[in-house]
């Protein structure tokens, strides 16, 4: 059985305990590598299927709950004041008001979520753990984006169109997260040694 005690050392990839330039460096890093994610898209209405989620979970199980929810805000920040950082190069406030908004919403919550489980230990060492992590993260933003559309579209169109298309894709990201912040984990231990 897996021991879910916090005496479990924190995962070796956090940025806990590094330098300031460090960690700055790290978000804008991260917000590169969020952009990036989000241009990998599976077009799809009235939201896209991205590879944003695995990239937040990623962020937030490396950077940890406070760096990694930073890093989200600062890539939310640049969409905001007009960077094409979001899906399809989408930027500005409608974003923040349309159809999306509401998995936008979560995604600070999801890195911060994960974090808060990688400062604990839990995903650099536990596969099941970690999944279980980054899966209840993408759930979490799956019901605040179908909330959200439930206000624009009804609540049973909102999750026909908001949440029953994302479900499989939830699963995979999260396992191909969680199978990368394992091994990542397994790897830096071992250089550690």
């Amino acid at each position: 059985m897996t021991d879910l005690s916090t005496s479990d050392a924190p995962s070796p990839l956090l940025l806990q305990g590094r330098s300031f330039p460090i960690q700055l460096g790290a978000v804008v890093l991260g917000t590169v590598f969020l952009a990036i994610s989000s241009q990998i898209a599976v077009p799809m209405v009235p939201v896209p299927v991205t590879m944003q989620t695995f990239a937040v979970t990623i962020i937030g199980s490396i950077f940890g709950w406070r760096i990694g929810a930073i890093t989200v805000l600062a890539w939310l920040a640049e969409a905001l004041v007009g960077l094409p950082v979001l899906s399809g190069g989408s930027s500005g406030i409608a974003p923040f008001v349309g159809p999306t908004a509401g998995y936008l919403l979560a995604f600070p919550f999801m890195a911060a979520g994960v974090g808060f489980c990688a400062e604990r230990g839990w995903l650099g060492r536990h596969w099941l753990l970690a999944f279980t992590a980054m899966l209840g993260a993408n759930l979490f933003a799956l019901v605040l984006g179908t909330a959200w559309l439930a206000g624009m579209l009804g609540l049973s169109k909102a999750i026909a169109v908001g949440a029953v298309p994302f479900l499989v894709g939830a699963v995979l990201k999260s396992a191909l997260a969680a199978a990368l912040v394992t091994a990542g984990g397994h790897i830096a231990r071992a250089r550690r040694g």
